[in-house]
Protein backbone atom coordinates (compact mmCIF):
# COMPACT_ATOMS: atom_id res chain seq x y z
CA UNK A 1 0.00 0.00 0.00
CA UNK A 2 1.64 3.66 -0.71
CA UNK A 3 1.41 6.43 1.60
CA UNK A 4 -1.34 8.12 -0.46
CA UNK A 5 -3.78 7.91 -2.94
CA UNK A 6 -5.19 10.14 -5.12
CA UNK A 7 -9.31 9.75 -5.15
CA UNK A 8 -10.40 13.06 -6.10
CA UNK A 9 -14.21 13.56 -6.27
CA UNK A 10 -16.09 15.74 -8.97
CA UNK A 11 -15.70 19.80 -8.46
CA UNK A 12 -18.80 21.40 -6.89
CA UNK A 13 -17.90 24.53 -6.69
CA UNK A 14 -16.94 27.13 -9.32
CA UNK A 15 -14.74 28.64 -6.53
CA UNK A 16 -13.05 25.43 -4.71
CA UNK A 17 -9.34 24.52 -5.29
CA UNK A 18 -7.97 20.90 -6.15
CA UNK A 19 -7.01 19.04 -2.69
CA UNK A 20 -5.28 15.53 -2.86
CA UNK A 21 -3.43 13.19 -0.84
CA UNK A 22 -0.02 13.88 -1.85
CA UNK A 23 -0.74 17.56 -0.61
CA UNK A 24 -2.48 16.55 2.63
CA UNK A 25 0.62 14.43 2.95
CA UNK A 26 2.79 17.38 1.96
CA UNK A 27 1.08 19.46 4.63
CA UNK A 28 1.19 16.88 7.50
CA UNK A 29 4.95 16.27 7.43
CA UNK A 30 5.94 19.89 7.43
CA UNK A 31 3.20 20.90 10.17
CA UNK A 32 3.71 17.85 12.52
CA UNK A 33 6.37 15.79 11.34
CA UNK A 34 5.67 13.13 14.05
CA UNK A 35 2.37 12.09 11.79
CA UNK A 36 4.93 12.34 8.45
CA UNK A 37 4.94 8.47 8.04
CA UNK A 38 1.23 7.60 8.39
CA UNK A 39 -0.52 7.08 5.29
CA UNK A 40 -2.91 9.56 4.21
CA UNK A 41 -6.46 8.54 2.56
CA UNK A 42 -9.05 10.72 0.67
CA UNK A 43 -12.25 9.73 2.17
CA UNK A 44 -15.25 8.83 0.05
CA UNK A 45 -17.85 12.26 2.00
CA UNK A 46 -21.46 13.97 0.68
CA UNK A 47 -19.73 17.18 2.39
CA UNK A 48 -19.58 20.10 0.60
CA UNK A 49 -17.45 22.69 1.94
CA UNK A 50 -14.59 20.94 3.26
CA UNK A 51 -12.51 17.39 2.16
CA UNK A 52 -11.80 14.89 4.65
CA UNK A 53 -8.69 12.74 4.95
CA UNK A 54 -8.02 9.55 6.64
CA UNK A 55 -4.43 9.65 8.45
CA UNK A 56 -2.90 6.31 9.54
CA UNK A 57 -5.60 4.66 11.43
CA UNK A 58 -6.63 7.11 14.68
CA UNK A 59 -6.59 10.57 12.71
CA UNK A 60 -8.72 12.64 9.79
CA UNK A 61 -7.31 15.65 8.45
CA UNK A 62 -9.77 18.03 7.41
CA UNK A 63 -9.30 20.97 5.09
CA UNK A 64 -11.57 23.82 3.78
CA UNK A 65 -12.43 23.46 -0.26
CA UNK A 66 -13.54 26.93 -0.91
CA UNK A 67 -13.05 30.21 0.42
CA UNK A 68 -16.44 30.36 2.40
CA UNK A 69 -15.55 27.25 4.41
CA UNK A 70 -12.17 29.09 6.01
CA UNK A 71 -14.16 30.52 8.96
CA UNK A 72 -15.77 27.26 9.74
CA UNK A 73 -11.95 25.73 10.71
CA UNK A 74 -11.78 28.76 13.28
CA UNK A 75 -15.40 28.13 14.40
CA UNK A 76 -14.81 24.24 14.64
CA UNK A 77 -11.65 24.98 16.60
CA UNK A 78 -13.11 27.20 19.68
CA UNK A 79 -16.62 25.30 20.28
CA UNK A 80 -16.04 22.15 19.92
CA UNK A 81 -13.98 21.61 23.07
CA UNK A 82 -16.74 23.40 25.32
CA UNK A 83 -19.31 21.32 23.30
CA UNK A 84 -17.72 17.79 23.69
CA UNK A 85 -17.88 17.28 27.38
CA UNK A 86 -21.47 18.23 27.80
CA UNK A 87 -23.13 15.97 24.84
CA UNK A 88 -24.35 12.45 25.02
CA UNK A 89 -21.92 11.06 22.38
CA UNK A 90 -19.24 12.18 20.62
CA UNK A 91 -17.88 14.92 18.54
CA UNK A 92 -14.62 15.49 16.58
CA UNK A 93 -11.87 16.25 19.05
CA UNK A 94 -9.38 18.76 17.29
CA UNK A 95 -5.88 17.59 17.70
CA UNK A 96 -3.52 19.73 15.43
CA UNK A 97 -3.98 22.65 14.07
CA UNK A 98 -2.59 23.53 10.93
CA UNK A 99 -2.19 26.72 9.08
CA UNK A 100 -1.13 28.50 5.61
CA UNK A 101 1.34 27.93 4.13
CA UNK A 102 3.11 27.56 0.43
CA UNK A 103 1.28 24.78 -0.99
CA UNK A 104 -2.16 25.44 1.00
CA UNK A 105 -3.92 28.98 1.39
CA UNK A 106 -5.57 28.32 4.59
CA UNK A 107 -6.09 27.31 8.36
CA UNK A 108 -7.19 23.60 8.68
CA UNK A 109 -7.32 21.12 11.35
CA UNK A 110 -6.54 17.27 12.39
CA UNK A 111 -9.22 15.28 14.29
CA UNK A 112 -9.44 12.61 16.61
CA UNK A 113 -10.91 9.28 14.37
CA UNK A 114 -14.10 8.18 15.08
CA UNK A 115 -15.57 4.80 14.90
CA UNK A 116 -19.04 4.69 13.22
CA UNK A 117 -20.91 4.77 9.60
CA UNK A 118 -23.02 6.75 8.22
CA UNK A 119 -26.45 5.16 8.19
CA UNK A 120 -28.59 5.56 5.06
CA UNK A 121 -31.79 7.06 4.73
CA UNK A 122 -34.16 4.19 3.59
CA UNK A 123 -32.52 1.21 5.33
CA UNK A 124 -31.95 2.50 9.28
CA UNK A 125 -31.34 0.13 11.41
CA UNK A 126 -33.19 -0.16 14.85
CA UNK A 127 -35.12 2.99 13.63
CA UNK A 128 -36.56 3.96 17.17
CA UNK A 129 -33.45 3.69 19.08
CA UNK A 130 -31.66 6.04 16.40
CA UNK A 131 -34.93 8.21 16.72
CA UNK A 132 -33.86 8.28 20.75
CA UNK A 133 -30.56 8.85 20.66
CA UNK A 134 -30.59 11.89 18.32
CA UNK A 135 -33.35 13.01 20.54
CA UNK A 136 -31.67 12.91 23.56
CA UNK A 137 -28.55 14.80 21.22
CA UNK A 138 -30.39 17.37 20.24
CA UNK A 139 -32.01 17.77 23.93
CA UNK A 140 -28.58 17.88 25.29
CA UNK A 141 -27.34 20.27 22.68
CA UNK A 142 -30.40 22.91 23.89
CA UNK A 143 -29.28 22.49 27.16
CA UNK A 144 -26.16 24.34 26.69
CA UNK A 145 -26.18 27.89 27.28
CA UNK A 146 -25.86 29.93 24.33
CA UNK A 147 -23.22 32.57 26.21
CA UNK A 148 -21.68 33.74 23.09
CA UNK A 149 -22.24 32.12 20.82
CA UNK A 150 -22.98 33.63 16.94
CA UNK A 151 -26.23 32.94 14.90
CA UNK A 152 -25.99 29.14 13.46
CA UNK A 153 -25.83 29.01 9.46
CA UNK A 154 -29.64 28.63 9.62
CA UNK A 155 -30.58 30.44 12.25
CA UNK A 156 -33.20 32.70 10.79
CA UNK A 157 -36.87 32.71 10.19
CA UNK A 158 -37.81 30.45 7.54
CA UNK A 159 -39.08 33.40 6.11
CA UNK A 160 -35.47 34.54 4.90
CA UNK A 161 -35.40 31.35 2.49
CA UNK A 162 -38.85 32.21 1.14
CA UNK A 163 -37.67 33.65 -2.41
CA UNK A 164 -33.90 31.34 -2.91
CA UNK A 165 -36.75 28.08 -2.29
CA UNK A 166 -39.01 29.27 -4.69
CA UNK A 167 -36.66 30.13 -7.67
CA UNK A 168 -35.18 26.50 -6.16
CA UNK A 169 -38.66 25.32 -7.30
CA UNK A 170 -38.64 27.17 -10.40
CA UNK A 171 -35.54 25.54 -11.84
CA UNK A 172 -36.92 21.81 -10.41
CA UNK A 173 -39.97 22.47 -13.31
CA UNK A 174 -40.61 18.94 -14.78
CA UNK A 175 -38.30 16.91 -12.20
CA UNK A 176 -40.37 17.38 -8.89
CA UNK A 177 -44.47 18.44 -8.25
CA UNK A 178 -43.84 21.88 -8.41
CA UNK A 179 -47.77 22.69 -7.17
CA UNK A 180 -47.14 20.00 -4.54
CA UNK A 181 -44.25 21.05 -3.29
CA UNK A 182 -44.75 24.54 -3.28
CA UNK A 183 -47.87 24.34 -1.35
CA UNK A 184 -46.00 21.86 1.24
CA UNK A 185 -43.64 25.17 1.88
CA UNK A 186 -46.59 27.72 2.02
CA UNK A 187 -48.11 25.70 5.00
CA UNK A 188 -44.67 25.69 6.87
CA UNK A 189 -44.49 29.54 6.44
CA UNK A 190 -48.04 29.53 7.94
CA UNK A 191 -46.40 28.27 11.20
CA UNK A 192 -45.69 30.23 14.06
CA UNK A 193 -42.29 31.56 14.23
CA UNK A 194 -40.08 30.90 17.01
CA UNK A 195 -40.48 33.40 19.74
CA UNK A 196 -38.23 32.25 22.67
CA UNK A 197 -34.58 32.45 23.38
CA UNK A 198 -31.74 31.20 20.60
CA UNK A 199 -30.76 28.09 21.51
CA UNK A 200 -27.84 25.94 20.29
CA UNK A 201 -28.51 24.61 17.48
CA UNK A 202 -26.03 22.06 15.33
CA UNK A 203 -27.64 23.10 11.84
CA UNK A 204 -26.63 20.34 9.40
CA UNK A 205 -27.96 16.90 11.31
CA UNK A 206 -28.10 15.20 8.09
CA UNK A 207 -26.87 11.19 7.36
CA UNK A 208 -23.21 12.13 6.06
CA UNK A 209 -23.46 13.88 9.80
CA UNK A 210 -24.20 11.16 11.73
CA UNK A 211 -22.26 7.90 12.64
CA UNK A 212 -23.83 4.86 13.82
CA UNK A 213 -22.71 1.55 15.25
CA UNK A 214 -24.80 -1.36 15.93
CA UNK A 215 -27.68 0.35 15.43
CA UNK A 216 -27.16 3.32 17.65
CA UNK A 217 -25.98 6.93 17.26
CA UNK A 218 -22.11 7.09 18.16
CA UNK A 219 -21.32 10.60 16.85
CA UNK A 220 -22.59 13.69 15.54
CA UNK A 221 -19.58 15.58 13.23
CA UNK A 222 -19.43 18.38 11.42
CA UNK A 223 -19.92 21.87 13.29
CA UNK A 224 -19.40 24.22 11.18
CA UNK A 225 -23.05 25.38 10.81
CA UNK A 226 -23.30 25.13 14.70
CA UNK A 227 -24.81 28.37 16.41
CA UNK A 228 -27.20 29.80 18.50
CA UNK A 229 -31.13 29.93 16.80
CA UNK A 230 -34.20 28.19 16.22
CA UNK A 231 -34.63 25.06 17.68
CA UNK A 232 -36.37 23.82 15.06
CA UNK A 233 -33.62 23.88 12.34
CA UNK A 234 -32.52 20.30 14.44
CA UNK A 235 -35.66 18.43 13.22
CA UNK A 236 -34.54 17.99 9.68
CA UNK A 237 -33.32 14.77 10.64
CA UNK A 238 -36.58 13.44 10.73
CA UNK A 239 -37.32 13.26 7.31
CA UNK A 240 -33.71 13.02 5.74
CA UNK A 241 -32.65 9.83 7.29
CA UNK A 242 -35.70 8.65 9.66
CA UNK A 243 -38.43 6.59 8.51
CA UNK A 244 -41.66 7.68 9.01
CA UNK A 245 -42.59 5.02 12.17
CA UNK A 246 -39.91 6.49 13.67
CA UNK A 247 -40.53 10.38 13.66
CA UNK A 248 -43.29 10.08 16.13
CA UNK A 249 -40.61 8.77 18.94
CA UNK A 250 -38.08 11.78 17.79
CA UNK A 251 -40.40 14.06 17.90
CA UNK A 252 -41.14 13.09 21.26
CA UNK A 253 -37.95 12.59 22.60
CA UNK A 254 -36.98 16.09 21.48
CA UNK A 255 -40.25 17.36 22.68
CA UNK A 256 -41.52 19.35 19.76
CA UNK A 257 -44.69 21.50 19.66
CA UNK A 258 -46.47 21.70 16.70
CA UNK A 259 -45.35 24.76 15.87
CA UNK A 260 -41.66 23.88 16.15
CA UNK A 261 -42.41 20.76 14.15
CA UNK A 262 -44.57 22.19 11.00
CA UNK A 263 -40.83 24.81 11.17
CA UNK A 264 -38.36 21.46 10.84
CA UNK A 265 -40.57 20.29 8.28
CA UNK A 266 -40.13 23.27 6.13
CA UNK A 267 -36.13 23.68 6.66
CA UNK A 268 -35.89 20.15 5.50
CA UNK A 269 -38.03 20.89 2.64
CA UNK A 270 -36.09 23.89 1.68
CA UNK A 271 -32.91 22.69 1.98
CA UNK A 272 -33.52 19.96 -0.19
CA UNK A 273 -35.05 21.79 -2.87
CA UNK A 274 -32.42 24.34 -3.03
CA UNK A 275 -29.66 21.97 -2.32
CA UNK A 276 -31.19 19.53 -5.61
CA UNK A 277 -30.65 21.77 -8.99
CA UNK A 278 -27.23 22.37 -7.18
CA UNK A 279 -26.12 19.27 -6.58
CA UNK A 280 -28.05 17.60 -9.19
CA UNK A 281 -24.60 15.93 -11.06
CA UNK A 282 -21.84 16.88 -8.48
CA UNK A 283 -23.00 15.36 -5.96
CA UNK A 284 -25.33 12.25 -6.17
CA UNK A 285 -25.80 11.23 -2.37
CA UNK A 286 -26.40 14.60 -1.38
CA UNK A 287 -29.05 14.90 -4.48
CA UNK A 288 -30.64 11.74 -3.55
CA UNK A 289 -31.17 12.47 -0.07
CA UNK A 290 -32.62 15.25 -1.22
CA UNK A 291 -35.10 13.72 -3.68
CA UNK A 292 -35.76 11.25 -0.75
CA UNK A 293 -36.61 14.32 1.86
CA UNK A 294 -39.22 15.74 -0.94
CA UNK A 295 -40.95 12.18 -1.47
CA UNK A 296 -41.18 12.01 2.54
CA UNK A 297 -42.68 15.14 2.98
CA UNK A 298 -44.88 15.08 -0.42
CA UNK A 299 -45.94 11.42 1.77
CA UNK A 300 -47.44 12.88 4.55
CA UNK A 301 -48.83 15.58 2.83
CA UNK A 302 -50.45 12.82 1.25
CA UNK A 303 -49.14 13.35 -2.77
CA UNK A 304 -47.04 11.44 -4.74
CA UNK A 305 -43.11 12.88 -5.59
CA UNK A 306 -43.11 12.67 -9.36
Amino acid sequence: MSAYDSLRPPRMHADEIDLDAPLVHRLIARRFPEWAALPVRRLPSSGTENAVFRLGTDLVVRLPRRPSAVPDVLHERRWLPRLGPLLPVAVPEPLGAGEADEDFPWPWSVYRWLEGRNPVAGAVEQPERLAGDLGAFVRALRRIAPRDVPPGYRSGPLRDRDEPTRAAIAELGGRVDTGAVTACWEQALRAPEHSGPPVWAHGDLSPGNVLVDGGRLSAVIDFATAGAGDPAVDLIVAWNLLPATARDAFRKAVGADDAQWARGRGWALSVSLIQLPYYWDTNPALAENSRHVIAEILAEAGRRAE
